[in-house]
């Protein structure tokens, strides 16, 4: 049975983008996307809504880019493999090999797809993710803090629902980035 896991790049103040959408702040560095990639590789299945989406396409033509550094390119062929499913009401078409379009987040379906699943999965997106750990989906949540405060922004965690998280793990990078594991123990609405 597949693990579905929520990762995130947030700021200290668990924001993953500030009060105008931006993320620069967000950019792991070398030692970072290699750990990330570490973390990846394993993943069969991303589910993505819309804006989270958007943003990781990116990465079906990044390796075409001139200077990519190594941790890049093997990110992009981490992504280029996996499955996608992307939940939408306002995409008509999806611009990535290995994805499908869905209308609506269904719990059940999700529940049935980790039953079968051999590799895990990755949930994308905190109002995604939201649905999913309302539904009691996720299983494990891993949280890269960044050493910045924004004050305010879009979320990394709803606000909506209750997650009591056990500790299984941690890291700190020269970069001041740490990495938080957490082994999800229930989800209240």
């Amino acid at each position: 049975m597949a693990q579905l896991i929520f990762s995130a790049i947030t700021s200290l103040d668990g924001y993953i983008e500030d009060a105008v959408g931006n993320f620069d702040w967000a950019e792991p560095d070398e030692e970072v996307l290699r750990f990330i990639n570490e973390l990846e590789a394993p993943l069969g299945t991303y589910l993505y809504g819309r804006r989270m989406y958007e943003t990781m396409v990116f990465w079906e033509s990044a390796q075409s880019l001139v200077g990519l550094d190594d941790s890049s390119r093997a990110f992009g062929e981490i992504w280029r493999g996996a499955r996608k499913i992307v939940y939408s009401t306002s995409l008509t078409t999806v611009s990535s090999a290995r994805t499908q379009l869905e209308r609506v987040f269904d719990p059940r379906e999700i529940q049935e797809l980790k039953a079968v699943q051999e590799r895990d999965m990755a949930v994308g997106g905190p109002t995604l993710a939201a649905h999913a750990f309302r539904a009691g989906l996720v299983d494990e949540c891993q949280l890269f803090l960044m050493p910045v405060a924004l004050g305010s922004g879009k979320p990394a965690l709803s606000t909506q629902a209750r997650m009591d998280l056990e500790l299984v793990g941690e890291r700190r990078f020269r970069s001041g980035v740490v990495f938080l594991h957490y082994r999800c123990s229930m989800a209240h609405a």
